[in-house]
C-alpha cells in the first residue's frame, strides 16, 4: 500500500491512496466504479496476481481512503484522468492495461484524448459510462433522461443511506432480481460510507454529463467491451453497445444476464473473459 500526490494544490495537496501487488508481469491498473472503492476488485485481484500481472488498484479522489477535496470542480474527468496519468507516471507503468469499470470507463476513454497511448497496452470498458449518458437532442441513445438524473442527485442529497441502499440493490440485480447474495451487497453498500457527499455529488454530474464521443475513436489499443444485458444501471443498448461501435476493432463480451456489477454476480466469467483477452 502506499500514497501517490496526485495533485499539487495552493492549499493542500490530494493524495491517492494505491495498492500495487509489485508483480513482475505486465501491469493491469484496475479503475473502480462510483461510488465505491478499489476493494470492489476484491474478486478480480487474486485471479490476476495468480496469472503473474503486476496489479494496481487506487481509490478515486473522494472515495475510499484517498483525499477527499470539498470543491466541486476537482471532479471533473479532466481532473481525475490526470489522477490516473499521474500514477502511471509516478510508478513508471508502461505497457500497461487500463481497466474502467462503471464510471472508471470515463478515465480509460479521455485519457487518449488527453495522453495519448504511448504507455498503454491494451484497455478494457467494463459496464462503463461511455459514449454519453445523458439524452438529450443530440444524443437520443443517452440511457440517462435528465429527469432521473435530477432525481437522483436529489434523493443522494436528502437521504445518502436510504438512496445507497436502493442503488446499490439495483447495481446487482435484473428485473428487480437481486444477482449476488445479501453479504455481498452489504460489502458493496458498506464502500459507499468512505465516500465524500461532496464527490459522490459532483462524480454523478461528470459521470452523467460528460460527452466521451470524440475520446472513443482516439481509442488506438486492443479493446475489450463486457457489459451485462440486463444492466439496469447502465444500460448496455446505450453505453456499451455503442461503445464497441465507436471503437475500431474492439471485441465485445456480452454477459447474459448480468446486471451491472457484473465482475461480482459473474465474477468467474468476467475474471475468464479478462484473462482470455489478456492472455492474446
Amino acid at each position: 500500500m502506499t500514497e501517490i500526490t496526485a495533485h499539487h494544490g495552493i492549499f493542500e495537496d490530494t493524495k491517492l491512496h494505491v495498492e500495487d501487488s509489485g508483480g513482475a508481469g505486465r501491469p493491469v491498473v484496475l479503475i473502480h466504479g462510483w461510488p465505491l472503492s478499489n476493494a470492489s476488485w476484491k474478486d478480480q485481484v487474486p485471479a490476476l496476481q495468480e496469472a503473474g500481472h503486476r496489479v494496481i488498484t487506487y481509490d478515486r479522489r473522494g472515495f475510499g481512503r484517498s483525499d477527499k477535496p470539498k470543491t466541486p470542480t476537482s471532479y471533473t474527468y479532466n481532473t481525475l484522468t490526470e489522477d490516473l496519468h499521474t500514477l502511471l507516471e509516478e510508478l513508471d507503468l508502461r505497457d500497461v492495461t487500463l481497466v474502467g469499470f462503471s464510471m472508471g470507463g470515463g478515465e480509460v476513454a479521455r485519457y487518449f484524448s488527453a495522453y495519448g497511448s504511448e504507455r498503454i497496452h491494451s484497455v478494457v470498458f467494463a459496464s462503463a459510462v461511455p459514449p454519453y449518458m445523458l439524452h438529450t437532442p443530440g444524443n437520443e441513445e443517452g440511457p440517462l433522461p435528465a429527469s432521473e438524473a435530477a432525481k437522483m442527485s436529489a434523493s443522494l442529497t436528502a437521504n445518502e443511506e436510504r438512496f445507497y441502499d436502493g442503488f446499490v440493490t439495483d447495481f446487482f440485480s435484473v428485473d428487480g432480481e437481486l444477482k449476488v447474495t445479501e453479504a455481498q451487497r452489504q460489502e458493496a453498500l458498506a464502500l459507499t460510507e468512505q465516500a465524500s457527499k461532496v464527490a459522490a455529488l459532483a462524480c454523478m454530474t461528470a459521470f452523467g454529463n460528460t460527452d466521451f464521443r470524440d475520446d472513443l475513436p482516439k481509442v488506438d489499443v486492443p479493446t475489450l467491451v463486457i457489459h451485462g444485458d440486463g444492466d439496469g444501471t447502465v444500460p448496455f443498448e446505450g453505453s456499451g453497445k455503442r461503445t464497441h461501435e465507436a471503437i475500431a476493432g474492439s471485441e465485445l463480451h456480452v454477459v447474459a444476464g448480468g446486471p451491472h456489477g457484473i465482475n461480482v454476480s459473474h465474477a468467474d466469467e468476467f475474471n475468464r473473459v479478462l484473462l482470455q483477452f489478456l492472455g492474446r
